[in-house]
């Protein structure tokens, strides 16, 4: 059970580093260019400056660029990159290649069990169902995810983690482990309501009242 940080601000991410409850980053050409930096400064400021152990690093392109790309990435930041690739034939191409090397790939923009099936046999080491975009199309994201398990289940198929993105709040997070997701990523603004809850902050505040009065005896 992983938790990864979908962002490429590098502040928020060490913030939530130093919680020693981060195990990855994951990143987009969106998330980039919301952070208005080059991405390998991105990818090596994380890489230098947090316990980050892992950062899907999205290539673009066709199939040869995305190659090229991955192996460039993995050659320059090592076991710490995993090379995003989204679920096309050229993606798939690039998976099984970049695979066959030994180099992590998440494979990413996932929406049906089918496609889940096709990054599986080309070896991906993640393939990523999109929760909340599958929602916003009017079928269960969440039941993508215990589809996608239930078959990898069935198939004996162990060596490609589902890797649950688009989560937009904490309820989907503890639905998308219990469906079988193995890591889940999320934004950092949702990250920090998984410690929340009204109930705690009742409690924490009776015990506070109790143990000025206990000390104060």
């Amino acid at each position: 059970m992983q938790i990864f940080l979908d962002t490429a601000e590098v502040d928020e991410i060490l913030k939530r580093d130093q919680t020693g409850l981060i195990d990855g980053v994951t990143t987009n050409p969106t998330l980039i260019m919301k952070s208005g930096r080059d991405p390998e400064d991105v990818y090596t400021e994380i890489a230098d400056e947090t316990n980050i152990a892992d950062i899907s690093m999205e290539v673009v392109g066709d199939r040869d660029n995305m190659m090229s790309e991955g192996k460039r990435l993995a050659a320059e930041f090592g076991d710490i990159a995993t090379i995003k690739v989204p679920c096309t034939p050229d993606g798939l191409s690039v998976c099984y290649g970049l695979s066959q090397e030994d180099i992590r790939v998440n494979v990413t923009l996932i929406f049906s069990a089918s496609q889940a099936i096709l990054a599986a046999k080309a070896g991906a080491s993640y393939v990523s169902p999109f929760v909340g975009r599958v929602d916003d199309n009017s079928f269960g994201g969440l039941c993508l995810i215990k589809e996608i398990a239930n078959i990898y289940r069935i198939q004996d198929v162990y060596d490609t983690e589902i890797l649950a993105a688009s989560l937009r709040n904490v309820r989907d997070v503890g639905r998308a482990f219990e469906y079988g997701a193995d890591i889940v990523t999320m934004p950092t603004g949702v990250f920090d309501k998984m410690y929340k809850h009204v109930l705690t902050d009742q409690g924490l505040a009776q015990f506070e009242k109790d143990w000025k009065i206990a000390t104060e005896t």
